[in-house]
């Protein structure tokens, strides 16, 4: 795939995300407490997959070129107010931060299912393990097709890039705060 089709395919799996994700949040609306402005789990030093930052290059470069990155501290696309100034094409997973989440791992008695979710969105809602398996984000399908479109792009490998250094000159910016 070239370049901007790996682009569009990364666009359209965004969109999948949204979709698949939109009746999890219906369904867990009363917990819910993720709105702009509510950015603890926006950190620094998160990285995406490098297909996923050639998306965010393509569609903004004026703000990467000219646009100062967020303190350190916090995640370098928020703006003063704790808005994302990149929302409509945030990366993946920003995308299903604060559903309540499952996956598979080993546990003491051989896999096991966890589940976790955002402090904020725990209390007003019913406990984790009572909550129907479609009522949570699972881990996994999405995390594979991303994997598989940044192989595409790099050749086989997996790479990675901080969102911080998609800032032209970060670095040095940051540093001199």
């Amino acid at each position: 795939m070239t370049k901007p089709n790996l682009i569009e395919a990364v666009r359209r799996l965004h969109e999948d995300v949204d979709a698949d994700a939109a009746p999890i949040v219906q369904a867990n609306r009363r917990r819910m407490k993720c709105k702009v402005g509510c950015h603890d789990c926006c950190v620094d030093n998160l990285s995406v997959f490098a297909v996923e930052a050639d998306r965010i290059r393509a569609r903004y470069p004026e703000l990467l070129e000219e646009g100062r990155p967020a303190p350190p501290g916090r995640c370098a696309f928020l703006d003063t107010e704790g808005g994302c100034r990149i929302y409509p094409d945030r990366p993946y997973v920003c995308r299903t931060q604060g559903l309540p989440l499952r996956w598979w791992d080993d546990g003491p008695d051989g896999v096991a299912e966890f589940r976790d979710i955002c402090a904020l969105n725990e209390p007003d809602g019913p406990p984790l393990v009572k909550l129907n398996p479609d009522e949570c984000w699972t881990l996994g399908p999405y995390e594979g097709r991303l994997a598989q479109l940044e192989s595409e792009r790099s050749g086989g490998g997996l790479h990675r890039v901080r969102l911080r250094d998609l800032f032209s000159g970060a670095c040095s910016r940051s540093a001199t705060r």
